[in-house]
């Protein structure tokens, strides 16, 4: 490895585009070396101005291209698995972008492939892992002193949902960060989920079951509930409040600037994503490239991917049949002993 940590980077699309941007001018110790897109003018218009970089179409073509150390999967989910595996074969530190593979059966190739390889190589891009309020409130339960965890409660909002959004969607691409961020925080798994559906919104697309109330069970006794509301129209919000036996702790209360003119106020509301969690996309690469060059692996691993999947998976069962929904995981290989911390 040389100097620098040379990054291929799999999908110039929205996420992709950042990441090769963050790359380049924000995270150090690394350099883009390749991108690959299926739209190479996508690709060259991602890298434009960047020295040194090649243009694939052809993600394998990126894997092999000179100079990369390792890799970054911002593709299309169902695109993931072959990115993973491929990686894999080459010995290449992975991070890669969630979800980790939207089918359980799929992520879970993943876990068997790398448990045979006997080392990690792959870190999943749950990145509120790296934002500084849920860092505190990590810290905070972890402490013990607010006592036992009994209840989480989470919002998940955005100001509109792509055109291509189904009502699945919301649970499988929006609530999966709660499903990660919830068995972070408690340090338990989820084993059960009941999805309850309010009367859309007016401002929801036709057809989309827009916003959904999604409730979670843990192992030890815990309750998660999710506000998920895709199409709220008025801006980015994440929010979650942790309920224990000697008090509370809510994170998400926006702290933005508040601009006061004449005859008011008005306080900024974040748009989207990139905005609101823009430094814990920076941490999350920046630890990521420190820990490839160190010869480590920290951060989400396959297995936090893989339940992330499973968990979503009984979600949309249970949003389109009803009921309760049992969480059904595989058997834990021992390189995964544990809930991530």
């Amino acid at each position: 490895m040389g100097d620098l940590l040379g990054v291929a980077v799999l999908g110039a699309g929205h996420m992709g585009a950042d990441h090769v941007r963050r790359l380049d001018r924000v995270v150090s110790g690394a350099r883009v070396a390749a991108v690959a897109d299926p739209d190479a003018d996508r690709a060259r218009d991602a890298v434009a101005g960047l020295a040194g970089v090649t243009v694939h179409t052809d993600p394998a073509a990126a894997l092999a291209a000179p100079g990369v150390d390792a890799v970054l999967v911002a593709s299309p989910g169902p695109a993931h698995e072959e990115a993973l595996l491929a990686a894999f074969d080459r010995g290449l530190p992975v991070l890669c972008e969630k979800p980790m593979v939207p089918d359980s059966t799929g992520a879970l190739r993943v876990v068997e492939a790398e448990a045979r390889l006997g080392r990690r190589l792959a870190q999943i891009g749950f990145m509120r892992r790296y934002d500084a309020e849920y860092r505190r409130l990590k810290a905070l339960l972890d402490g013990g002193g607010l006592g036992r965890p009994l209840m989480l409660h989470c919002i998940h909002r955005n100001v509109s949902s792509p055109a291509h959004f189904t009502s699945a969607m919301l649970i499988d691409s929006s609530v999966s960060h709660e499903i990660d961020a919830a068995r972070w925080l408690l340090g338990q798994e989820l084993t059960a989920v009941t999805v309850l559906r309010p009367t859309s919104s007016a401002d929801a697309p036709e057809g989309l079951a827009d916003p959904q109330f999604v409730l979670f069970e843990t192992e030890r006794g815990a309750l998660v509930d999710v506000e998920v509301f895709v199409n709220c129209g008025f801006g980015y919000q994440v929010r979650c409040e942790a309920v224990c036996e000697r008090g509370s702790a809510r994170i998400g209360d926006e702290h933005a600037m508040v601009v006061t003119t004449a005859g008011g106020a008005r306080e900024e509301v974040a748009q989207d994503y990139l905005v609101r969690f823009a430094d814990a996309y920076d941490r999350e690469v920046q630890a990521w490239v420190d820990a490839t060059r160190r010869g480590e692996v920290t951060g989400p691993d396959v297995w936090d991917g893989y339940a992330a999947s499973v968990v979503a998976e009984a979600g949309v069962r249970a949003l389109r049949g009803g009921g309760r929904v049992a969480v059904d995981l595989a058997a834990r290989p021992d390189l995964y002993a544990g809930v991530s911390r």
